[in-house]
C-alpha cells in the first residue's frame, strides 16, 4: 500500500537532507514536498522566500512557486521520482500540521533545522512543534552544521 509523505521544504540544506532522505528510504510511496510561507519569520530575522514577497505584494501563494522547487524537481529526477508541491500561508509548524491533516499525509519527514540565531530563538524549532503536536509519525533528519 503506497503512503502519503509530507516533506516540509524551505532553501535550507537541512530540508534538502529530508527530501534526500525520503527519495532514498521510501521509493515506493507519494511524496508532497510543501513550503509554509510564514510572514512572522521573517519578520524575526529569517529571510523572505519569493512566496512571502508575493503573498506580500497581494497575491495569493498559491500561485508562486519558489525557486527552490526547480533543485526539488531535480533531486526527485536523480532518484527516478516525480513530487507533487505545494505553498501554504501561516506559520510553519500549524501550517505543516493543517496541511497534513487536510491531505490524510501518512508521515511527515522534514529536516531539524532550517532557521538560525534570534529567529530561532523567538520562534523555537519547527521540527520541535511539528513532532509534539502530529498526529501521524514524524521522522526529523539531521541536516548538517549548525551555527551553534
Amino acid at each position: 500500500m503506497t503512503r502519503h509523505l509530507l516533506v516540509p521544504m524551505d532553501d535550507s540544506e537541512p530540508a534538502r537532507a529530508a527530501l534526500e532522505h525520503a527519495l532514498s528510504i521510501f521509493p515506493e510511496d507519494e511524496l508532497t514536498v510543501l513550503h509554509a510561507v510564514d510572514e512572522l519569520e521573517a519578520g524575526y530575522g529569517g529571510e523572505p522566500s519569493a512566496a512571502t514577497a508575493a503573498v506580500n505584494e497581494g497575491n495569493e501563494s498559491d500561485e508562486f512557486e519558489p525557486e527552490f522547487f526547480a533543485t526539488v524537481r531535480s533531486m526527485a529526477a536523480e532518484y527516478d521520482r516525480s513530487v507533487e508541491t505545494a505553498v501554504v500561508e501561516g506559520t510553519s509548524a500549524a501550517a505543516i500540521l493543517e496541511f497534513a491533516r487536510e491531505e490524510g499525509v501518512d508521515q511527515i519527514v522534514m529536516g531539524s533545522e532550517g532557521r538560525s540565531g534570534v529567529s530561532r530563538m523567538l520562534l523555537g524549532s519547527i521540527a520541535e512543534g511539528v513532532a509534539r503536536r502530529s498526529t501521524v509519525p514524524v521522522t526529523v533528519v539531521p541536516g548538517g552544521e549548525t551555527d551553534e
